[in-house]
């Protein structure tokens, strides 16, 4: 069932997560949120940590090819001019 608490913006655009929401979620200080919008609907979702750690491996996993391909490029420029 959904939980609904008015909180007031401000002005800098931040709004405090109830403190029995961040208890029962296991959201604290310094944490990482996504905020989702969904169809005019706003939600705020705890980052999984395995997410996290997913993205950065995606990330390595990209640069990792990248260096690569750049690598056998140069190697392959380096072999013609012998």
């Amino acid at each position: 069932m959904a939980e609904t608490d008015i909180r007031i913006v401000g002005e800098r655009g931040q709004v405090t997560i109830p403190k029995k929401i961040r208890m029962r979620e296991h959201i604290h200080s310094g944490d990482k949120v996504k905020i989702i919008d969904r169809d005019g609907d706003i939600v705020i979702k705890k980052v999984d940590l395995s997410e996290e750690l997913k993205e950065g491996y995606v990330k390595m996993a990209e640069t990792s090819k990248k260096i690569s391909e750049e690598m056998l490029t140069a190697s392959k420029e380096a072999l013609d001019r012998l």
